[in-house]
């Protein structure tokens, strides 16, 4: 069972999300903070670098399965071009409803 995107908890998160499946790239970049920051798998990426590869030129998509901490932690399956699909966990920071930092990695 997976949770609809607009029933997610947190406004940010679900924005998100919400830009990341739509491949909106403006409405992504708007939820972040200038200078936010992320990992993948445990190693800090660059944000411009790394969502160009695995969310935007690859078409990424999330399905959220479940959330916990207010929102702020998601499993999800992830889907893209390049590598298909993986159940995966996301962990965002959130300061004055905008994203500063989101962490990524195979659940």
């Amino acid at each position: 069972m997976t949770i609809p995107v607009d029933r997610l908890t947190d406004p940010a998160v679900r924005a998100f999300v919400a830009a990341l499946n739509a491949n909106d790239r403006d409405a992504f970049f708007a939820v972040l903070t200038p200078g936010a920051t992320m990992s993948d798998d445990g190693s800090d990426r660059n944000v411009d670098e790394w969502t160009d590869k695995e969310i935007f030129s690859s078409r990424g998509h999330m399905e959220i399965e479940s959330e916990k901490d207010g929102g702020h932690a998601l499993v999800a399956r992830y889907r893209n071009d390049t590598w298909g699909e993986m159940r995966t966990a996301w962990r965002f920071h959130v300061q004055d409803g905008k994203i500063t930092r989101f962490e990524t990695g195979q659940a």
